[in-house]
């Protein structure tokens, strides 16, 4: 089960809207989208819920948030969403065949060109790869700059737009406003530099160790794990708290014992919770409990007492409150929506049938 938690993180940083047109070449749109998010998990190691963020999300041609249903994208939009205006735009390369095709697209998509020349003037940053520079180039706002672009479009691409020079030996290329990457290969690049001009050098650095190969401290790492320099992780405190916790679900919460549990002391417990999680353990508790409590609604018929004192609350209105808050539902409403249990009536009428009953339609079948 989700926890919810305190919403204690910074605004973004960097707010990155990505148009999603039909053309649109979606993965590696979502490569630059993991790239963000892997930012944003090490600014979260580092500093925890207070960590500063970098925002994203999917867009119409006009800027209008894509809806995202119930499936694997909606995690990656949770996880960048953010209110208000952007503050740069990703321009994913269009699958085309050829560059005539990409040409059509773009014809087709006007009003993203004009919006792209609104954000140029706006002083937002505009990323493209590959022949996404066609859109960007297609505003009229960014004559004479450079971008970087794969060799197989430079022809054509130098054809459409003589006012925007080449660069010809780099995959990935900045030139004020415009961040270009000929290929996939230059978006590691191109997602360490928003970083660097996000949150600072040293979390750019750390994104650039993470993600680009490095054979010499591989091969440091592995000289160390074979001469046992490298000992096994050690628990966390939060880890041993928790896992107590986990293994006493139905007893009285207690914090001292809980500390006890995690060899620090109660007002250290309080703050790795806080700092780490963004909520006490007394919340934290409460959304095992409920976790459990909806397993229990799902596959059993006991009634709503039995399952809150199985969960360790005694007073079933403080369980029903409880259950409440964290799920947005009610426990009766929760089972009628989840159970996978037939009603009690139904279940004790669908018994199975008695042996004498199977011999009679056995003879009745035989019969026929």
């Amino acid at each position: 089960m989700a926890i919810k938690k305190a919403n204690t993180a910074m605004p973004s940083r960097l707010a990155i809207d990505i148009p999603v047109l039909p053309e649109t070449a979606l993965g590696h749109a979502l490569q630059l989208v993991d790239l963000l998010r892997t930012a944003n998990m090490l600014a979260g190691l580092r500093h925890g819920t207070q960590a500063p963020r970098i925002g994203w999300r999917l867009t119409d041609a006009q800027g209008r948030p894509l809806p995202i249903a119930d499936g694997p994208l909606q995690p990656c939009a949770r996880a960048g969403a953010f209110e208000g205006p952007a503050t740069a735009l990703f321009i994913a390369p269009l699958h085309c065949p050829d560059i005539p095709a990409i040409r059509l697209a773009v014809e087709r998509h006007p009003a993203l060109a004009r919006r792209i020349g609104v954000a140029v003037d706006q002083g937002l940053r505009i990323c493209t790869q590959g022949s996404g520079a066609w859109l960007a180039a297609r505003s009229g706002r960014l004559d004479g700059r450079r971008v970087a672009l794969p060799w197989y479009y430079i022809g054509g691409f130098g054809r459409d737009f003589p006012g925007i020079a080449i660069a010809t030996e780099q995959d990935f290329h900045e030139d004020g406003p415009w961040l270009s990457a000929a290929l996939s290969t230059g978006m590691v690049n191109m997602a360490t530099t928003l970083v660097q001009q996000a949150l600072g050098p040293a979390l750019a650095q750390a994104l650039r160790s993470v993600l680009q190969p490095d054979p010499e401290r591989g091969r440091a790492a592995l000289e160390a794990l074979q001469a046992q320099h490298i000992p096994s992780t050690r628990d966390s405190t939060l880890a041993r708290a928790i896992a107590w916790m986990e293994q006493r679900l139905d007893q009285p919460y207690q914090l001292d014992a809980v500390a006890a549990a995690a060899a620090v002391s109660p007002r250290t417990l309080l703050r790795h919770f806080r700092e780490e999680l963004g909520h006490s353990p007394l919340d934290h508790l409460h959304g095992l409990r409920c976790a459990r409590a909806r397993v229990l609604l799902e596959i059993t018929l006991e009634s709503i007492p039995t399952i809150a004192q199985a969960c360790g609350y005694a007073d079933p209105a403080a369980f029903r409150r409880i259950f409440t808050r964290h799920t947005g539902l009610s426990p009766t409403a929760y089972r009628q929506r989840h159970t996978l249990r037939a009603p009690r009536r139904r279940w004790r009428v669908e018994a199975a049938p008695s042996m004498d009953a199977v011999l009679a339609a056995l003879r009745s079948t035989m019969k026929k």
